[in-house]
């Protein structure tokens, strides 16, 4: 059985779905006011493959990542830039499909974005006043009251003295205590408003979710995912949101991935020692990304830097290379009574536990590599696959850009200096053909020779 360490509960749990044989799944998604960086890569690539298992388990599975394209950092930028807000969102809307894509993230079934669920937050902030949950300031803001919720802080674990005394409390003096935070905020001059009953405004960040999560899934679902840093306040403020308006659970599991880190300190903007995806591709395929981000498990912090990522590099590698010459044979059923595959569902049902997965894909690329036995290449392709990994043909993945060295080495290039060398051991000259392998090697280039002629990988 599946188990999934639950944030809430603050231990591994297993997974018992409201419905048998469905799943419904929220993640909090991007604020598109800029380029996707390497963390919001790791949220993307790790409830992908949460997904990903839940399908390969027989499970029907509901997935929603929401795009926040309303909020105080969008405004701020677009005035930066003296565009429209919704050019600016859509282009970077653009750029983070185009991302997610090329590090193999599979659409979600739904992707809704906050400005078009306005109405469905209007009616959920009119509920809470309703209730005496939320209230009207004098400035034209509704906030909610969180001394009305009584379980308030039960995610975080956070008590009400840590929670005045924490550094992410605002200070407002509209607000009749200081924990409350604002569910609407009254129009400001040149920026976006709704019309509502508490006058022009718009909607604050976390009313956002709680309203699109229960149009998409409902009141009461199965899991809901984000990243570590939103743990408090946002998805706090989401249960104490929901829950005081329905009345029910909201969620029964909460999963939280790690941070993604940089000389031990969390990778954000606000930190500016951020990396963006493109800025890492520049360098490195996007599978070599992928396989960086789930080789590590989706809870432990994940340490970024190009030794780590090399090493991902040459790691999967060699994973490629024990695919070389199983490209013909055709992709068998998964037989999951064979103790490999056990093993590796065994390791993913243990709280998506990649890395010892992942571990079960290297066993068999050793054995392929030392028996020359191809079905263990199959199966290796097939539990890759599981993961979104491995299913490129090994030649083309081993052939592509050299990210280490001079780019100038393309592909025709190296196949000249491939036939020169040919040509020099011909004529004997063995001096200028280990020249010729020895410049390659310099650049990370490795020249193979066997009874069908010369070819030749990366690394």
């Amino acid at each position: 059985m599946l188990k999934i360490h639950n944030s809430l509960t603050k231990c591994k749990q297993n997974f018992v779905p409201l419905t048998p044989g469905k799943v419904k799944i929220y993640v909090c998604g991007m604020t598109v006011y800029d380029y996707c960086h390497l963390g919001h890569a790791r949220v993307m690539v790790v409830f992908d493959m949460v997904a990903r298992w839940f399908r390969a388990s027989g499970f029907d599975v509901t997935y929603v990542r929401n795009i926040t394209d309303i909020d105080d950092k969008i405004i701020k930028r677009a005035q930066e830039n003296h565009e429209p807000i919704e050019i600016l969102t859509t282009r970077f809307i653009q750029a983070m499909g185009e991302d997610a894509s090329v590090l193999g993230v599979l659409p979600p079934s739904h992707e809704p974005r906050a400005t078009q669920y306005v109405a469905n937050m209007i009616a959920m902030i009119q509920a809470l006043i309703d209730k005496d949950i939320a209230y009207t300031a004098s400035n034209g803001d509704v906030y909610y009251a969180v001394s009305r919720f009584p379980d308030y802080g039960k995610l975080s674990g956070k008590v009400s003295s840590e929670l005045y005394a924490g550094e992410r409390v605002t200070v407002d003096p509209y607000k009749k205590d200081p924990l409350d935070f604002v569910l609407w905020k009254a129009a400001k001059p040149d920026e976006p408003f709704w019309a509502s009953p508490w006058g022009k405004g718009r909607p604050g960040w976390h009313i956002e979710c709680s309203a699109m999560s229960e149009h998409y899934l409902g009141e009461h679902f199965d899991i809901h995912g984000g990243g570590q840093d939103l743990q408090f306040p946002h998805h706090e403020n989401e249960i104490a949101q929901s829950e005081a308006v329905h009345d029910l659970p909201y969620v029964n599991y909460w999963m939280h991935n790690g941070f993604v880190r940089v000389d031990n300190k969390k990778m954000s903007k606000s930190l500016d020692n951020f990396f963006t995806v493109r800025d890492v591709l520049a360098r490195y395929q996007p599978e070599v990304v992928r396989f960086f981000i789930l080789r590590a498990h989706y809870r432990s912090p994940l340490n970024y830097s190009d030794r780590h990522l090399e090493d991902a590099r040459h790691a999967l590698d060699r994973l490629y290379t024990a695919l070389k010459g199983s490209e013909a044979l055709a992709t068998e059923t998964l037989d999951w009574n064979d103790p490999r595959a056990q093993r590796f569902m065994e390791a993913m049902n243990d709280d998506f536990n990649t890395p010892e997965a992942i571990a079960v894909l290297f066993d068999l690329a050793n054995e392929t590599n030392k028996t020359g036995v191809l079905q263990g290449a199959i199966l290796l392709k097939v539990l890759g696959g599981l993961l979104g990994l491995l299913q490129q043909d090994p030649q083309q993945y081993l052939q592509n850009k050299v990210t280490i060295g001079d780019p100038t080495f393309t592909a025709g290039r190296i196949e000249q200096m491939i036939q020169h060398r040919l040509a020099a051991r011909k004529a004997g000259n063995y001096t200028e053909a280990d020249r010729i392998r020895k410049e390659l090697l310099d650049v990370d280039i490795t020249l193979e020779d066997n009874p069908q002629g010369t070819t030749w990988r990366r690394g």
